[in-house]
């Protein structure tokens, strides 16, 4: 997934919130509606998402360092984590307590073409930024339904901008109904119970991010179809015969660490099998150009010593013992 793309997506979110917030709370200083101040926190905390994101794409750009050595890429997967942090406490958190306080303190809403205009107008501002996150995702998410890019995807940042958008429109029909049911029937328990709807609403998509980028954070080993392109460029047939075994690591959304031993011959001398190791890393590179880190063990392949260890095929990352292609 390119970085760029997931800078469009957060760039026009960040846009369409910072407006939506400012009409929100204009909207819910003239009619005193719940639901709207919920939903104005909601866009504010939206915005502050987005700039966590845009903070984490510029940190992750940094050099390595000698006390980083594989660099920053995962400043991205930290700041995607706090992301959900903030939705569930700012967010959602307060329109809970907002929506509790409503319905236990009702009052009529006043002015009601204000929070009515500004739902109109957030739905719209939301669908086009929706629209946005949708079409750069397309570009990269190929034949995965849009659950499994949300839990295969490796760059945080256009999962997290289009559950948030997804978020802020379902939001946003609440508030609507909850604003509508209370000018219908001139009880204002419904706008609190909208906010109340907003405020699960919230946690339970904060929820989905933080399980996401926690596994991202702990480390995911490539794509199934990655794995399989590094074994292929592995073996030669040669001097390369099979992998031993083998792991994989994201130490960022685009760049990638291979570790495998892979099995020699017992007669190959020192200088052919160096020659094969340059060259299967040259093959893994141009198969996977994100695996910009490479770390390759020769030996020599051992049916008893393979039987007796572990199978590191059962993750998505390894390898079968003695795999010859």
């Amino acid at each position: 997934m390119s970085a760029s793309g997931g800078t469009k997506a957060i760039v026009a979110a960040l846009a369409a919130n910072l407006a939506i917030a400012v009409a929100k709370f204009v909207a819910f200083l003239f009619s005193g509606s719940s639901s709207m101040l919920a939903e104005s926190v909601h866009s504010v905390a939206d915005s502050g998402n987005q700039g966590l994101l845009l903070l984490g794409g510029k940190k992750a750009k940094r050099e390595a360092t000698p006390q980083h050595p594989f660099g920053y890429g995962r400043e991205r997967y930290i700041y995607a984590f706090l992301v959900s942090i903030v939705l569930f406490s700012v967010g959602g958190m307060f329109a809970i307590y907002e929506g509790y306080e409503k319905i236990k303190h009702p009052h009529e809403i006043e002015a009601w073409y204000w929070p009515v205009g500004v739902l109109v107008f957030a739905i719209i501002a939301e669908g086009f930024s929706f629209r946005t996150a949708i079409k750069e995702s397309n570009a990269t998410r190929g034949s995965l339904s849009w659950t499994q890019f949300v839990r295969r995807a490796k760059a945080p940042e256009l999962p997290v901008v289009l559950l948030e958008d997804l978020g802020a429109l379902v939001g946003l029909v609440l508030a609507l109904a909850g604003v509508g049911l209370a000018l219908g029937t001139g009880n204002g328990v419904w706008d609190g119970i909208g906010t109340l709807c907003i405020g699960i609403l919230l946690i339970l998509i904060a929820l989905v991010l933080a399980a996401e980028t926690k596994s991202l954070l702990l480390g995911e080993a490539a794509g199934t179809e990655d794995v399989e392109k590094i074994k292929n460029a592995l073996v030669d047939g040669d001097v390369v015969t099979g992998i031993i075994h083998m792991r994989t690591l994201h130490l960022g959304p685009e760049e990638l660490l291979v570790a495998a031993k892979i099995a020699v011959e017992h007669d190959d001398t020192a200088g052919e099998i160096a020659q094969a190791i340059n060259a299967a890393e040259a093959r893994i590179r141009e198969a996977v150009p994100i695996a910009r880190v490479i770390y390759l063990e020769p030996d020599i392949f051992s049916e008893s010593a393979a039987a007796a260890g572990t199978n590191p095929a059962k993750d998505q990352g390894g390898a079968t013992p003695g795999t010859t292609h």
